[in-house]
């Protein structure tokens, strides 16, 4: 606890600094583009009416509400979380010079990658909301809980980007795995189907799946007027003791990032 705690402290100490280099990392993610911030929006929307095709017309399957809901939905926790790891996992290594000649800490660069990734879906959940309101989606006392399941899933992201961002500095290969295993981890997510209709040992193994949970419980308040369910407890606490672990363990390594790049 107090490793963690001084952690945090120094971090809120160098906050000025993640604010300019987020803002910093915004203004390159949309340089040159036309389209700037409504990237954050087409691509889910492309995917979303992609996959509706597919699961309202070739493969039906019924989720209990209007499937572009229930798919923009996931798509826009995951794409959250697939972002945030996509440009965390260079965010050392394409910052050579900072990292080896300027003293501040490290989880800076990863913590951005994350924060810009917020904006995004912020701007997304724009029309998250237009779909709601197209398809009448009713909404209860559960909105207030939304915060909570965001916030799950942003510490979740968080603790992961870190160790992808470690990772790759020390092993170069893991930028090409991050790729597969991201495309493959999607699929075994309840992101466009609800997987917990996989029987078997299949269905039994994608229940150990946190990004389930955290989208269903994502669901949960935004669309069925609820609370999420103890699955998404459990992995809201193994969360944040990942977070721990993990911010603890890139403290450690820092003083051999250098040596490595």
């Amino acid at each position: 606890m107090t490793v963690l705690a001084e952690l945090v402290s120094e971090q809120w100490e160098y906050r000025e600094l993640l604010v300019r280099m987020t803002a910093r990392d915004l203004l390159l993610r949309y340089k040159q583009t036309v389209m700037g911030f409504g990237w954050a929006i087409f691509m889910p929307l492309v995917n979303t009416a992609i996959f509706s095709v597919i699961f309202t017309r070739v493969a039906v399957i019924d989720v209990g509400q209007p499937y572009p809901v229930y798919a923009f939905c996931g798509l826009l926790a995951w794409n959250f979380f697939a972002s945030s790891l996509r440009f965390s996992i260079a965010s050392l290594t394409s910052n050579p010079s900072l990292v080896t000649k300027v003293y501040f800490p490290r989880e800076i660069f990863p913590f951005s990658a994350v924060l810009v990734s917020i904006v995004d879906f912020a701007v997304a959940s724009l029309v998250m909301v237009g779909l709601m309101l197209y398809y009448r989606t009713p909404v209860g006392w559960s909105l207030a809980l939304v915060p909570v399941v965001v916030l799950a899933l942003v510490i979740f992201t968080a603790a992961l980007a870190l160790l992808v961002a470690m990772g790759n500095l020390f092993y170069r290969d893991v930028k090409y795995l991050f790729e597969i295993v991201i495309a493959v981890w999607m699929f075994a997510t309840s992101v466009v189907y609800p997987v917990g209709r996989v029987g078997g040992r299949l269905g039994l193994l994608l229940t150990l799946n946190p990004m389930t949970h955290l989208i269903d419980g994502f669901r949960a308040v935004l669309l069925n007027g609820r609370a999420p369910d103890s699955a998404f407890l459990v992995t809201f606490a193994a969360s944040v003791a990942l977070f721990g672990f993990a911010w603890a363990l890139f403290h450690r390594a820092e003083f051999e990032f250098a040596e490595n790049l």
